[in-house]
């Protein structure tokens, strides 16, 4: 198996753990991993429009027509009328749904932990970078750029054709990488 092979399938399983692990947590919230990104979505930018939301989504391409439904008969999520237009239909987040965000943002928060722990910022922004530059030209890569943005955190996105700084440098062979001074339990 090649480093490229290998990464994409590091990738795949972290996404499917992770995501385990958040719909265990969510559970008992009786949320799933997608309807809990649209709150917090909504937590971090509300108003917004359905389209809106739907550029934001990492979750779901396309509309999230469905989950904002599912959100808005469990009294979560308010559809209102947009002040500058009165044509817009807005979103925005219930009293329960502020309530909800809290619970979300503990469950997210071990995960978030674990995270961190894996490696020094340092890592995790050069892994960031890596992907970063792998999705910034698709749906889901400009999702995260907007969420990014929103929270006023500006990295540039990496294209394909400009590799993150150190990380050839960093490249290390798997036999060179077992045994590596700090990678315990990795």
């Amino acid at each position: 198996m090649g480093p490229a092979e290998e990464l994409r399938y590091l990738v795949l399983a972290t996404q499917r753990e992770g995501n385990r692990e958040l719909a265990r947590a969510l559970r008992p919230l009786g949320l799933t991993p997608a309807q809990a990104e649209v709150l917090v979505v909504l937590g971090a930018e509300a108003p917004l429009s359905v389209r809106a939301v739907g550029a934001r989504l990492v979750c779901e391409a396309g509309s999230p027509s469905r989950l904002v439904s599912g959100l808005v008969a469990a009294g979560l999520v308010e559809r209102g009328g947009s002040g500058e237009d009165a044509r817009l239909s807005v979103l925005r987040l219930t009293a329960a749904g502020l309530a909800a965000l809290e619970g979300i943002r503990a469950a997210e928060q071990p995960l978030h932990d674990q995270i961190e722990r894996a490696g020094t910022a340092a890592d995790l922004a050069r892994v960031a970078n890596l992907l970063r530059g792998l999705v910034a030209d698709r749906p889901a890569g400009r999702a995260v750029e907007l969420r990014r943005t929103a929270d006023n955190v500006p990295v540039p996105i990496r294209r394909r054709d400009d590799p993150a700084p150190g990380l050839a440098h960093q490249v290390r062979s798997p036999a060179s990488h077992e045994g590596a001074p700090g990678d315990a339990g990795r």
